[in-house]
């Protein structure tokens, strides 16, 4: 080409550029994610047409700050005049005014991304950009385009004398952060980090500096020789820095591209901490590798995840063909699993449309329905070749877990048989398994603990008769009993320890001549609580006096209400249950001191509420106080009253008299 041609790109141009810079791209550095994959697309082309044996091929990403440059170059296909002109010069897509007219008024300003638009993208920062082209055909001519505002342009003969593309992007003054070395690295690195073609990065300025620093420390050595040489000294022997080896930058064949057979533990880690620049480990992970009905390549890795996971985001990163898409693109991952870490690769995802369009596409909600499928099969898998390390994982994955189950049919009917339950003791069993177990004792019954330390006299009571006892203390928990409970006509009953007595109730005869109208009138006048149920029956440890219970759905209504900040207009209401095989519930019935009496009774009230709950405000003063007083008795020794004793007194001796 010996002429000079000058022309307009093409009629939408004028309007096609403010809506690139305004709404195509929400992350301006992505110019360098479009460069680069057009490079790469144009080396995959080459190989395509052109047998390549023996020829290497990369693309060079240079920062020239001194000149304000930032350089893309490959060896990949090159372009003829006549095809610059028809794939640079007309911006010829489908649709252009309809593209144009939908976005520009920014309602569906959430784009993923836009690949055929993609050279554009280089106004965002550059002020001027060049293309030197020569065309792998036989007889081609370099080429060189220039581009101030990406509508007007010139085209001449350009001074590639190889095939391939260098596209030159002058760096406008206010996005000059693009000219630093450390900035253009780190966005190579997060969008191109596994880019099939190699890809080499150079920072001149930092090179320049380096060649500075390497003369200024030769200098400082032949000071030292000549100093040295002076004194008669053995001389520094002078230690060439040994050159670098030039790497590139990514890896051109990542891990989810790999046959999981060939793919070590070490690899899967080390993909992981590259990935989510972490040094920590994940717990396991499942590989992806579909080609129908639908592409997908990809590994999802179980972090370790926090005990109430509900704050907890997970990162999804999305790549096509290598490509760095976006984070977290949660509309492809069932909404169970957005606590787990990886990526995914599908080329045949709609990346040009809105998110909206892609929570609607069927594609999208197929491949969600596999990656439940796949995640089912891992653990199910786990369970039942390797139950130890399942067991182990357990803890940190039974909150997702048992989410997914509520939220998913399908996934818990896949999993229920692989669900655990883990005891008290640290045992670890099945549904099945555990009522195998607790046959006879539990009945149909699961008993449970939220907090085995603070409701360990109630656990007790319970292990004691080899009942097991099962620890719940995630926030799903009682969402997810109560969706076993309802999920099918024989579903398990789960009751807490301080819900139901009918496990550690006493078997044989009572011999005990206690009257429940008699206790019940003398516990109410006792406590001034003439409207709390009082229940008489025989318990089988004869040394627990006294054992409040509390309706196990009405008291899980009103946790999930607090979960949920709402109030739930219920009145607290439990039950005292008093063991009339306690020798010490027997002797407060016959007691003639009807002082000594009431105080008994309150204390007894007051260490069966201890048992479940802690003792708060007044109610924890009067109970110290009445500790107190009770040591002195036993000790046959008189308290000096103090004020908050005599208070506690008449307020017990008021009850008495009412």
């Amino acid at each position: 080409m010996n002429e000079i041609k000058k022309g307009n790109i093409s009629v939408e141009a004028a309007n096609i550029m403010p809506v690139i810079k305004k709404w195509l791209y929400s992350d301006k550095d992505i110019f360098i994610r479009e460069m680069v994959s057009n490079a790469a697309d144009a080396i995959t082309k080459y190989k395509l047409v052109k047998s390549s044996d023996g020829e290497e091929f990369k693309i060079q990403v240079t920062v020239d700050k001194e000149n304000g440059n930032l350089v893309f170059s490959d060896n990949g296909i090159g372009m003829t005049a006549e095809e610059l002109d028809k794939y640079i010069n007309q911006v010829a897509f489908s649709g252009a005014q309809e593209f144009v007219s939908s976005y520009a008024g920014g309602e569906e300003a959430g784009i993923i991304g836009h690949f055929g638009l993609g050279f554009y993208s280089a106004f965002m920062a550059a002020d001027k950009v060049t293309i030197d082209t020569l065309s792998y055909k036989e007889g081609a001519e370099p080429v060189l385009w220039t581009s101030e505002d990406g509508m007007a342009y010139q085209m001449e003969k350009g001074s590639r004398t190889e095939h391939g593309t260098t596209i030159t992007l002058h760096i406008m003054e206010e996005e000059n952060e693009f000219l630093e070395g450390y900035r253009v690295e780190e966005t190579l690195d997060k969008y191109c980090a596994f880019m099939p073609v190699p890809i080499y990065f150079k920072d001149l300025e930092a090179e320049k500096q380096e060649k500075e620093a390497q003369i200024k420390r030769k200098e400082e050595h032949d000071k030292k020789v000549e100093e040295a040489v002076q004194k008669g000294e053995t001389p520094p022997v002078w230690e060439e820095k040994e050159a670098e080896e030039i790497k590139p930058i990514n890896e051109v064949r990542p891990l989810w591209f790999k046959n999981p057979k060939d793919a070590s533990d070490e690899e899967y880690i080390e993909t992981y901490q590259k990935l989510f620049k972490t040094f920590e480990k994940p717990l396991f992970w499942i590989h992806l590798n579909v080609d129908y009905p639908f592409n997908l390549k990809g590994i999802l890795y179980f972090p370790h995840i926090k005990r109430d996971f509900a704050g907890q985001e997970g990162e999804i990163k999305l790549y096509n063909r290598q490509v760095f898409v976006a984070d977290n693109i949660k509309e492809i991952v069932p909404e169970f699993l957005m606590v787990l870490k990886g990526v995914i690769d599908c080329p045949d995802l709609p990346l040009n449309v809105s998110r909206s369009f892609l929570q609607n596409d069927r594609q999208v909600r197929q491949i969600s329905k596999h990656i439940a499928k796949k995640t089912a099969d891992k653990l199910n898998g786990l369970f039942n070749t390797d139950r130890p390390s399942y067991e182990k994982y357990w803890d940190d994955i039974n909150p997702f877990l048992k989410y997914g189950c509520i939220r998913d049919k399908d996934f818990f009917e896949a999993v229920k048989n692989s669900l655990l339950l883990k005891t008290t003791k640290g045992e670890y069993f099945t549904f099945e398994e555990y009522q195998s177990r607790n046959e006879g004792k539990a009945g149909d019954k699961i008993y449970y603990t939220v907090d085995p330390s603070r409701q360990a006299a109630s656990v007790a009571q319970y292990t004691d008769k080899n009942i097991d006892v099962v620890h719940m203390d995630s926030l799903i928990d009682n969402n997810f009993m109560s969706f076993m409970e309802y999920s099918d006509t024989q579903g398990p009953k789960f009751l807490r320890v301080d819900a139901d007595i009918e496990g550690i109730k006493h078997e044989g005869e009572d011999d005990s001549k206690l009257s429940q109208e008699d206790m019940q009138k003398l516990v109410r006048d006792a406590l001034n609580k003439q409207d709390l149920e009082i229940k008489l029956t025989a318990l089988e440890d004869k040394n627990l006096s006294a054992f409040i219970t509390e309706d196990e759905h009405m008291r899980r209504f009103k946790e999930l209400s607090a979960l949920y900040g709402q109030q739930a207009m219920m009145p607290d209401k439990h039950i005292l249950v008093l063991n009339s095989r306690s020798q010490v519930i027997r002797a407060i019935a016959d007691m003639q001191d009807k002082q000594k009496q009431n105080l008994l009774i309150n204390h007894v009230y007051d260490l069966a509420r201890l048992s479940s709950n802690p003792l708060e405000s007044e109610d924890l003063q009067h109970f110290l106080s009445r500790s107190q007083e009770l040591l002195a008795s036993v000790a046959g020794v008189t308290l000096e009253k103090t004020e908050p004793q005599e208070n506690a007194e008449k307020q017990d001796e008021q009850k008495t008299e009412e």
